[in-house]
């Protein structure tokens, strides 16, 4: 079964490596330039290094249909460019995954696929796609939806260690960005963590530096460019997939496997057989 995801950043990552690790043929989509900020956890850098590794998976960039099938030959996971889903209409997967998290439909349908999947807001299921998941944190994160729509966003990040919106970083003018900190480092409130053209770019908040943007990334203002984590204790978390991102990626499998099995009892394929137990 192959399945593309559009979006290949840190939560579409999380959908991604669970998928590969099912056995899915999995192929992800991303726009030219992507501005993910956990960097270090998103098969979206292999647009920029070639080949990148999260957690035992290598994404590869892929360019041609011989690349993306040398990719799935390796047990590996082609990353090619592709904003507006021209490969999905060339592959005819059975399985299309808006990963994206625009807040908005940038221009996916049910006609893409049988199985249809859209993260977030911006989608109502039924209409754009068969399954909307619910992204927010809280009690109903991953919830699939059948009908109608995900919670608006808030604009207010999760909490982590106590700590919401101090925590991630926007831009406060317009430029290109240029000798940013490794992420995993340890930063005080006040450090420079990197500069917008002349501009220093100092830590909010203490913590470990979870996630920046590239150097020689064009930011506009109010961009988001960094992700500090105020536990000090946690630098390993900067790279490894988030919490988040993996139950959003158990429940794009979950949906997957609903709608596969849930049609295939209708149409008598026998998917769903008897189980037996000894004892």
């Amino acid at each position: 079964m192959l399945v593309v995801v559009r979006g290949a950043g840190d939560i579409a990552t999380g959908t991604i490596h669970r998928l590969h690790r099912c056995g899915f043929k999995v192929m992800g989509l991303e726009v030219e330039n992507p501005s993910a900020i956990r960097r270090e956890v998103s098969f979206s850098e292999a647009i920029y290094e070639g080949v990148t590794l999260i957690e035992g998976v290598i994404g590869r960039r892929a360019k041609t249909l011989e690349e993306i099938n040398k990719a799935f030959e390796r047990g590996e996971v082609p990353i090619v460019v592709d904003r507006d889903g021209v490969w999905i209409e060339r592959l005819k997967p059975q399985v299309v995954v808006d990963g994206i998290l625009a807040k908005r439909n940038l221009g996916t349908s049910k006609d893409m696929a049988p199985i249809t999947i859209g993260l977030g807001p911006g989608f109502v299921a039924g209409r754009d796609v068969d399954i909307v998941i619910e992204t927010m944190r809280g009690h109903d994160l991953g919830k699939l939806i059948f009908s109608g729509k995900a919670m608006e966003n808030t604009g207010t990040p999760g909490l982590i260690g106590g700590v919401s919106k101090e925590r991630v970083i926007y831009s406060e003018n317009s430029g290109i960005f240029r000798d940013g900190l490794k992420i995993g480092s340890q930063v005080m409130k006040g450090d420079i963590l990197g500069y917008i053209g002349d501009t220093p770019l100092l830590a909010p908040i203490d913590g470990v530096l979870r996630g920046i943007i590239r150097d020689g990334f064009l930011v506009k203002k109010k961009f988001k460019i960094g992700d500090i984590d105020p536990r000090r204790e946690e630098e390993k978390n900067s790279f490894t997939i988030s919490d988040k991102a993996r139950a959003l990626g158990g429940s794009v499998l979950e949906g997957i496997l609903y709608l596969h099995c849930l049609r295939g009892k209708e149409n008598g394929k026998g998917y769903i057989r008897e189980i037996k137990f000894r004892g």
